[in-house]
């Protein structure tokens, strides 16, 4: 009876050891990938949503989100690959588009190129021409900032315009209409904060133009582009159709108050608007107006970012991995952060997901989604350079001078602030 139970229990040992010997191996293969990113409402809770999704298929990776602030992620960014001490850096790092060649130029090397993993003829080709250097594709495209014009029906109505009235319009049948809202209404047509050139942005771009040219020479003195976005704003102001804003939450302020008739901004907007729930039914959103400039469409972006891979991470494989199969094949992923989180991802074939053709009750019953899907493919590609904030910073001093200056006076002092700052 001892021997027959010595004899079961060495088996039963030995099936122990083996299984111990298993979970230590499989614990020596489990990978973790670090994510900085900023945002815990948006960035940080969409990239938690993409690892959840991913380990469910992989469970020797976890996904581990660490969430700073903006300034803080490009900071520490920003020391780590100056310094070149791999350890002080995370494997997944999120990047506004707007800095994304200023970091691909300035630290040749640092980030994993994705050219050959992931397929970019699935993304709106904007978001892939801004993370291309040298015929190499680095990022990995995210969320968009596709424009739109918001407006307020009611005041709009008011004033004589239906709908449709705001579909295909330009910037001077936009101030027209401001005109006839104030006179009827008594509001503004758009909040303005003179120290931002976001405005500016939006209408260079859908011109197809930047600061800088195709091949990044600044371009500020003979860009009809600029000059025709210079000359619509001091339009604005000179009809005085617009509220002066003083900051972010000033300017947001204008429009949940109900003060402005209108905002030209990237569809990240729509959550904002959409918490004043005693407006609901009284907004409406269309294509931005047309910029007088040949080639220019009523599509654009603002903002944005896009997540790389740091190229000396020991995980980096995984990394581009995790990204290619729910940022770049997950359209039910796209679904989910669209309904959740209001976000439009920049995956083209998420829009033929049910969310993206669900009509909005808050604007009255229309698919925005869809629009601005559509609108997305619509946005033309720019060079963004290394010096975007630059000389953004250059445009915005002039944006006061406009109400009793010449535009040519702004150019001229645009390029010489510019030239300066990027020498």
């Amino acid at each position: 009876m001892l021997c027959f139970k010595r004899a079961s229990w060495k088996p039963a040992l030995a099936a122990t050891v083996f299984a111990a010997t298993l979970l230590t191996a499989a614990i020596a293969e489990a990978k973790t990938i670090t994510v900085w990113c900023w945002d815990p409402n948006f960035n940080v809770a969409i990239m938690k949503e993409a690892g959840a999704r991913y380990t469910k298929a992989h469970p020797d990776v976890t996904i581990s989100v660490v969430d700073f602030s903006k300034s803080d992620v490009e900071q520490k960014l920003q020391a780590g690959l100056t310094s070149g001490v791999a350890e002080s850096l995370p494997d997944i790092v999120l990047i506004e588009d707007y800095g994304a060649q200023k970091y691909l130029q300035s630290f040749p090397g640092a980030f994993m190129p994705l050219s050959g993993i992931v397929d970019y003829k699935g993304f709106a080709p904007y978001k892939v021409e801004l993370m291309t250097l040298d015929g190499k594709v680095y990022g990995m495209p995210f969320d968009t900032g596709v424009t739109g014009l918001f407006y307020r029906k009611d005041y709009l109505e008011a004033a004589g315009y239906k709908p449709a009235d705001m579909q295909h319009l330009t910037w001077d049948k936009y101030i027209e209409i401001g005109k006839a809202v104030e006179a009827k209404t008594g509001k503004k047509m758009i909040g303005f904060d003179f120290s931002d050139g976001a405005l500016t942005r939006v209408m260079i771009q859908s011109a197809g133009k930047w600061y800088f040219t195709k091949d990044g020479k600044l371009d500020i003195e003979n860009n009809p582009a600029l000059r025709a976005a210079l000359d619509v704003q001091q339009k604005i102001m000179q009809a005085n159709i617009y509220k002066p804003a003083t900051g972010w939450n000033d300017w947001v302020s204008k429009f949940t108050s109900g003060d402005v008739a209108t905002i030209v901004t990237g569809v990240w907007i729509t959550g904002t608007i959409k918490a004043q729930k005693d407006q609901a039914g009284k907004w409406g959103v269309t294509e931005i107006p047309t910029l007088n400039v040949p080639g220019a469409v009523a599509a654009s972006n603002l903002g944005g970012s896009s997540w790389y891979v740091i190229n000396s991470s020991k995980v980096k494989a995984e990394a581009a991995d995790f990204l290619n199969t729910i940022y770049a094949k997950d359209v039910d992923f796209y679904q989910a952060i669209l309904q959740d989180r209001g976000a439009v991802g920049s995956l083209l074939a998420a829009r033929s997901g049910k969310a993206y053709d669900a009509p909005d009750a808050f604007f009255g019953g229309d698919k925005i989604w869809q629009s601005f899907s559509n609108w997305l493919s619509q946005v033309p590609s720019v060079n963004y350079g290394i010096f975007t904030n630059e000389v953004d910073a250059a445009v915005a001093v002039q944006l006061p001078k406009l109400a009793k200056g010449s535009v040519d006076d702004a150019i001229k002092a645009i390029a010489a602030q510019a030239k300066t700052q990027i020498q």
